[in-house]
């Protein structure tokens, strides 16, 4: 029954929005609702919310539909991870490999590109966006990523095509006409040295669709990020977009370990990394746990010093990602074994506010978006 509750919740809470536009009847409820949102102080003044590859909690991550349903839910901002094409365009995926993300297994004329390769270190194989075109990346069809904990999502396997992030930025332009605010995008470079390795790199096409979109300036409705750092050094020579430093629990940059350097994702973190990242970033995003770790028995622990620290270093700090789902959640926040249904995500980003977050990436921009209203009391 939890499943069949769970999954009825997640759809008819969103029967009144639609991916291709609000029905006849229902846009001025839409815009009012938006209206009112922003009324209640969102935006890069109070916490934001990022919807993390869209909205992946009810629609396949990284496709137009996923990303229009996170700004008709009411959040400014997305998150787009962009891979490079084997034609020089840059798509919304994850990963360059496409087989988890994508029908692509089951065209036969796709069978004989599929290989392995060493990326960043781990060895992978699938197919891969360098290797297909834009047009050839067309006639694929999204699939749910995680259906083991969304299964309702499969009901949109096959319906939405990879999407180019020419198309996210036509889509956020158009949604803010209609929705009365300004949105914007967080693109992420994904592996940038490995594109780098096999001449196909990401930034230089990143810079030109930013000069091109009108979004190469310092208050641009756009923020770059990565987990490397060279690059965003470099990026922050060639365009005066915001950056954002990406940072994991654990590992080293891959740039890092490509060039010998030594240093880890836990010295970026330490007050000095923080000094030095904000020489060329404005806003860190570490892994949630570098902000609240676990503790022994995977419950939510105390909070560091990560956020006070970065906050004196002159860094915002934007952790990811927070996932409604039990197996995501702190084990004492979980409601039951069960890996499609909800815990107590509530509880736990409101730790995070209360440790002073700038906000966060989530799955479910509406779910953090009510903890948002609730920690503001507004």
């Amino acid at each position: 029954m939890k499943r069949k509750r769970v999954g009825l919740l997640a759809l008819a809470g969103l029967a009144l929005l639609s991916v291709t536009g609000v029905a006849a009847g229902s846009a001025s409820a839409a815009e009012s609702g938006s209206a009112d949102a922003a009324a209640r102080g969102r935006g890069h003044h109070d916490p934001v919310i990022i919807g993390h590859r869209g909205a992946p909690g009810y629609r396949p991550e990284h496709t137009l539909a996923s990303y229009e349903l996170a700004y008709r839910m009411g959040v400014d901002w997305v998150d787009v991870d962009l891979v490079p094409t084997k034609d020089g365009q840059l798509v919304a995926r994850h990963e360059p490999e496409i087989g988890g993300t994508t029908d692509v297994a089951k065209h036969p004329e796709f069978a004989d590109r599929k290989k392995t390769v060493v990326l960043d270190g781990v060895t992978t194989t699938g197919w891969f966006t360098q290797d297909f075109t834009l047009a050839e990346l067309k006639t694929l069809r999204a699939v749910e990523r995680i259906p083991q904990n969304r299964p309702h999502n499969t009901l949109y396997n096959g319906r939405y095509q990879i999407a180019s992030y020419q198309e996210v930025l036509d889509l956020t332009r158009r949604l803010g006409r209609e929705l009365h605010r300004t949105l914007g995008t967080y693109p992420e470079v994904k592996h940038s040295t490995f594109f780098q390795s096999i001449g196909n790199p990401t930034e230089p096409k990143l810079v030109a669709i930013l000069k091109r979109n009108g979004l190469d300036r310092p208050d641009a409705p756009a923020i770059i990020q990565s987990f490397e750092v060279s690059n965003l050094i470099a990026l922050h020579r060639q365009v005066r977009t915001p950056l954002l430093q990406l940072t994991s629990a654990s590992g080293a940059p891959a740039d890092f370990v490509a060039n010998g350097d030594k240093r880890t994702y836990a010295d970026l973190v330490t007050p000095q990394g923080l000094r030095e990242v904000a020489k060329y970033a404005k806003y860190l995003g570490p892994d949630k746990a570098q902000v609240i770790p676990r503790d022994k028995n995977d419950n939510l622990g105390t909070p560091t010093a990560l956020v006070a620290d970065a906050h004196q270093a002159g860094l915002k700090v934007q952790p990811y990602t927070f996932r409604n789902e039990n197996p995501f959640l702190p084990a004492n926040l979980r409601s039951s074994a069960e890996p499609d249904a909800y815990g107590d995500v509530f509880t736990e980003e409101a730790a995070f506010f209360k440790a002073g977050v700038d906000g966060f990436f989530a799955d479910q921009p509406d779910t953090a978006l009510e903890s948002l209203h609730a920690f503001l009391g507004r």
